[in-house]
């Protein structure tokens, strides 16, 4: 069996420092998650004790600052997608969604956010004591984030919150929740960023049962004249949806590296069953159309892990652009869902039923093609912003 698991040694964007860092994330994998993880998909969610335990790993940390908790010198983001690889090790795409949750909600509190504010939500938050969310979209309308409906109305020293978030990731569990909310005019520029407090009054949640990322706690929040304090604005008022935009980017990234880390983990387990399994006398390896099959995989995973490195790379650099991160998204989901396709077939049967890692990745296909920025969305935006076209 080909070493699946030896890509970083062959490339030139990874060093010792990142095999030892995953060779750490995956003993902290094997003892604290594997063990535990159909359970926990069961369960519908993740154990808060888990957020600190990956806190005291060096995982939640990772590439945030040492003043909060965190630890960044000596790392970079080719860091952050080895431990993306590694957490992909169990086949449960709500893992990473979940546990790094705060990858998406706490980034706008540290570019944007007051120093009394910074300081008050990053160290619990990297410490695992916390959980922050991010809530962006919204019941009538995903991707439309400049037309965000969720008001804040300022009221002396506070903003009454009315309205409601759709499909909030970790939006059960969360203690803080970065909020996209309507403070101006129509569009863009009447858009801000809150920090909601979820045991606030007139806050509730309804859990949302999914076909995929169930260990992963996803809720509908409805606002109902929350009030906030005006010291938990994040940002300039009306301007948080640059806030939202810079996020894009790395999460964008972050996406398709899963996509290639879950295809790999697809294509081990089919690669090992088209081994072991017999078919008219012979393993199933040993049919040219298998392996066909598993070469066609490698190969659109190698491709779209070249491609990953390659905007990892432009980031590191500052060479990076809006487009290609779109472009790069809908590649990698779509080579998911081939490379899933594929792997179920060579399971045969084995692959529809419950216990397979890629019964549960072929499940979680559809989640990465329309979360953070649907193939539709993505493929307009990087039209745009390449070709024109778009509205003046």
């Amino acid at each position: 069996m080909t070493a699946f698991d030896d890509w970083r040694a062959r490339s030139p964007y990874y060093d010792e420092t990142h095999e030892a860092l995953a060779m750490s994330v995956r003993r902290f994998v094997e003892r604290e998650i594997a063990p535990n993880i159909d359970r926990w998909e069961a369960e519908g969610e993740l154990p808060r004790d888990l957020h600190k335990k990956a806190a005291e790993a060096g995982i939640l940390g990772l590439r945030y600052p040492e003043e909060y908790g965190g630890h960044s010198t000596g790392f970079d983001n080719f860091h952050s997608l080895v431990v993306t690889e590694e957490l992909a090790a169990v086949g449960a795409g709500g893992l990473g969604a979940s546990l790094m949750t705060h990858g998406i909600g706490l980034p706008p509190v540290l570019a944007l956010g007051s120093d009394e504010l910074k300081q008050r939500v990053a160290p619990p938050v990297l410490a695992g004591e916390k959980i922050i969310a991010l809530g962006i979209t919204e019941a009538g309308g995903g991707s439309d984030v400049a037309n965000v409906r969720t008001t804040a109305v300022r009221d002396g020293d506070d903003y009454i919150v009315s309205g409601g978030k759709m499909f909030i990731t970790s939006g059960m569990r969360a203690d803080w929740l970065t909020c996209a909310v309507r403070t101006g005019g129509p569009g863009a520029r009447g858009i801000s960023l809150l920090l909601i407090e979820m045991d606030a009054p007139g806050v509730t949640r309804t859990r949302l049962d999914k076909m995929g990322w169930r260990c992963s706690d996803t809720a509908a929040i409805h606002f109902d004249g929350v009030r906030v304090p005006a010291a938990n604005l994040i940002g300039a008022e009306n301007g948080g949806f640059i806030g939202i935009m810079r996020n894009f980017n790395s999460e964008r990234l972050g996406m398709a590296m899963g996509c290639c880390a879950y295809a790999r983990v697809a294509l081990a387990e089919a690669a090992e069953w088209a081994q072991q399994r017999e078919t008219f006398g012979k393993p199933l390896v040993g049919h040219q159309s298998i392996r066909i099959k598993l070469a066609d995989m490698e190969r659109q995973i190698e491709a779209t892990q070249a491609w990953v490195d390659l905007c990892a790379w432009q980031v590191k650099t500052g060479k990076d652009r809006p487009a290609d991160f779109a472009m790069l998204k809908v590649q990698a989901t779509r080579m998911l869902e081939a490379v899933a396709r594929e792997a179920a077939q060579v399971l045969g049967g084995a692959s529809y039923i419950t216990g397979s890692k890629v019964e549960r990745i072929y499940r979680e296909v559809r989640v990465n093609a329309i979360g953070g920025g649907s193939e539709e969305i993505m493929l307009d935006l990087a039209g745009r912003q390449l070709f024109g076209g778009g509205k003046k």
